[in-house]
């Protein structure tokens, strides 16, 4: 995946925020908050991922990383990786969780638990 190109006018930020107001607003409108629990999300979001891991179910590894060569199925993998997205942000929301923080945090604490490997020529020897 490439960085954003700010000189692109259909790249953006993703702002977590923002996508989770409209979230909001947009569940209001339908009456869907009292159905929209963090148990029931979180329990609509794995089925979300499996629709998401079904897209790559019967391809090979080397398949799957063609995927972008298929515009209709990448599509389709975009609307997946979309609806496990939006139920991530929900459950968030709701629970308080600032993302950006969350991420930031468990990347960190990544890096401590896998160090990055040293050039062959400044691992010890032995």
């Amino acid at each position: 995946m490439s960085p954003p190109d700010d000189t692109n006018p259909t790249v953006r930020p993703l702002d977590v925020a923002a996508l989770q107001a409209r979230l909001r607003r947009f569940s209001a409108e339908r009456d869907w908050e009292p159905y929209q629990t963090p148990k029931n999300l979180a329990m609509a979001m794995v089925v979300e991922a499996a629709e998401l891991v079904e897209i790559f179910q019967w391809m090979t590894p080397e398949e799957s990383t063609r995927l972008a060569e298929h515009p209709q199925r990448q599509q389709h993998l975009g609307e997946e990786i979309a609806d496990v997205l939006v139920y991530l942000l929900q459950i968030a929301d709701r629970c308080g969780v600032d993302i950006a923080a969350a991420v930031d945090r468990k990347i960190g604490l990544n890096a401590l638990r896998y160090p990055p490997k040293l050039p062959s020529t400044e691992r010890p020897e032995g």
